[in-house]
């Protein structure tokens, strides 16, 4: 299956001309669309320059080769653009998405969420998509006229929703929220602009989605078998990697390790990307949609791995235990959540020792903002930052190897 030449746009697609636009009204560019602005301006925000020196499994000075949130996010980006082409979509709306996919992620990935939720538990917890949508509206302060990034409300809606609705039509919290209900920075921000937490997101929007799980499953598998985590041999087990590893070695005889763990992440993500192009394609013939509207307003998603694609989930299912809990992992993320931990606590008792522009405005008395700004504060924070601050408050640091 050709993926690479693009065919006719979908009349499902989002079209940035037809964009619901900013909450800030300004002047059109003359040289690029809505969707390509809202790409430009995450490429040059503050937060995604920190994605570079933010954890994706392994801390920033484990190895030079191994994942970062920003190689991880351009990846996604790189992907999410092939289906989207592919399936006639909005190329610029997909990557614009998988860029700010990520943004809201603290230091040391997993991990310093887990933190940082346990540290705002009295307060909502901490989500990371609420939290990119927080950096994007109001965190990031480029622009002299208004807050955040004034980003397009189809942006917005699928940096929120591109796993699913967040809500049911009457507005209860579903899936992932529904025991602890939407988190704060979302149900705050939709007073302001609706983004209809009801519905799916754009197709674009779940190109994105699909392109994050094509990303990490694969690249996953390159990191861990880089860090001696497990063998090859190991990863052979899964049958849909089995399958593969094999039609290389009958195609191409004994190739050096890192030509065949090249070979199997390149035809990983081409299997992977033809059955979602395939699955959507079969969707799209059932339901007919004749607007982007229509994608939102469907009972499944429109974007997805078919039915018979086991790689997916056989690959989740090695990788858990063996990489994300390998007991190696775990221990290094133990303690960079204690690093989260105790700065948070640190600022939570002394406050001024945050920086002037994060202590300035909030309301002594008002203890849930002042503990969500310094949980901005901390998520903010890239992995060695978090690590200098913190040996600048406590006698002992870890050093995370």
């Amino acid at each position: 299956m050709a993926i690479e030449a693009g065919c006719e746009r979908a009349i499902y697609a989002a079209d940035p001309a037809q964009s619901r636009g900013r909450l800030h009204t300004e002047p059109a560019s003359p040289t690029r669309n809505d969707f390509r602005r809202d790409c430009d301006r995450i490429i040059h925000s503050t937060a995604f320059r920190r994605l570079a020196h933010k954890t994706q499994v392994f801390v920033f000075h484990e190895g030079d080769h191994y994942r970062t949130r920003l190689t991880h996010t351009l990846e996604v980006a790189q992907i999410a653009r092939s289906l989207a082409r592919a399936l006639g979509l909005d190329e610029d709306l997909s990557e614009g998405l998988a860029l700010a996919h990520d943004l809201g992620h603290p230091p040391f990935g997993h991990a310093g969420e887990r933190a940082l939720d346990a540290c705002l538990v009295e307060f909502g917890g901490f989500d990371h998509n609420a939290q990119a949508l927080s950096i994007v509206t109001h965190l990031e302060r480029p622009y002299p006229a208004f807050d955040g990034l004034n980003l397009t409300w189809e942006t917005l809606e699928g940096l929120v929703k591109h796993n699913g609705p967040l809500t049911d039509r009457s507005g209860t919290p579903i899936g992932r929220y529904a025991e602890r209900g939407v988190p704060a920075a979302i149900s705050d921000y939709i007073q302001t602009q609706d983004l209809e937490l009801w519905s799916f997101a754009s197709a674009e929007a779940q190109v994105a989605a699909m392109a994050d799980d094509i990303a990490y499953d694969t690249h996953d598998i390159d990191d861990g078998l880089r860090a001696d985590l497990f063998a090859l041999d190991d990863i052979a087990q899964v049958p849909f990697v089995g399958g593969i590893l094999a039609e290389i070695d009958a195609q191409h005889g004994r190739l050096a390790a890192t030509r065949r763990v090249h070979e199997l992440s390149r035809r990983l993500i081409t299997r992977m990307i033809e059955d979602v192009i395939a699955e959507t394609t079969r969707r799209v013939a059932a339901t007919k949609p004749a607007s982007a509207d229509d994608v939102r307003r469907g009972d499944e998603a429109i974007v997805g791995f078919s039915a018979m694609m086991e790689g997916d989930a056989g690959i989740k299912r090695f990788l858990y235990p063996r990489m994300y809990h390998h007991a190696r992992v775990d221990r290094i993320m133990g303690d960079a959540e204690n690093v989260v931990r105790d700065l948070f606590r640190h600022y939570a008792r002394k406050p001024t020792d945050l920086p002037v522009e994060w202590a300035d405005g909030i309301e002594p008395r008002d203890e849930s903002a002042r503990m969500r700004r310094i949980a901005d504060f901390i998520a903010g924070m890239t992995d060695r930052y978090a690590l200098i601050e913190h040996a600048r408050y406590f006698d002992s640091t870890p050093e995370l190897r």
